[in-house]
């Protein structure tokens, strides 16, 4: 079975005016598309053809670089759509906000240490917040890795994920990462992050 292109869960210019619609179109219908026709190509007529996107990705240091590069970024981009939602921001709540409060020290702690990975991450990446072994902890990767790759420093299971890549944010933001990390905070869709947190219980 080829790999596909998810659908976006909501309209391009929904996440205005925190993520302009151009960049939403051009991230998801250009760059996205682009890593799974990669992907597509890379795996085909190969035993990788018919595994899931998922045991691509947890295998990825014993893949080609097409491969590892490709599945992640489809599994990383289909992974950020979710987390995203229109309305949104705010705080977590539940069990995920006083885990966060316990492994962080509060909210304000945790956003520290993910705008710190964030912005710190040189060059293209990603910055997660990760559930390992009943801890939550924030951690980097470069390109289009992720922490359920074999090959990932910080091991475990990603429940929020900010692309740092400058395709992410050029058009609005240029430069300025810090910013748009700022507004990233007002598009987060807890009510998915709280749902994936719960799931990797």
């Amino acid at each position: 079975m080829a790999f596909t292109l998810p659908a976006l869960p909501y309209a391009p210019a929904a996440l205005e005016p925190h993520i302009d619609a151009l960049t939403m179109q051009i991230h998801h219908d250009k760059h996205h598309q682009a890593y799974v026709d990669n992907l597509n190509k890379a795996v085909a007529g190969s035993p990788n053809e018919n595994k899931s996107l998922e045991d691509l990705v947890k295998a990825a240091g014993s893949l080609s670089p097409a491969i590892r590069n490709n599945g992640g970024g489809h599994w990383n981009h289909s992974f950020f759509w979710e987390i995203l939602a229109p309305h949104a921001g705010g705080k977590p709540s539940g069990k995920l906000a006083e885990s966060i409060a316990a492994d962080f020290g509060s909210f304000d702690g945790f956003k520290e240490k993910f705008t710190q990975a964030a912005t710190g991450r040189f060059g293209s990446g990603w910055a997660w917040l990760v559930e390992q072994d009943g801890k939550l902890v924030v951690s980097s990767t470069p390109n289009q890795d992720n922490p359920l790759m074999d090959v990932a420093e910080v091991k475990g299971t990603p429940i929020l994920g900010i692309d740092v890549w400058e395709h992410a944010y050029y058009l609005k933001y240029q430069n300025r990462r810090a910013e748009y990390l700022g507004a990233f905070w007002n598009v987060i869709n807890w009510k998915e992050v709280n749902k994936k947190y719960e799931a990797s219980l």
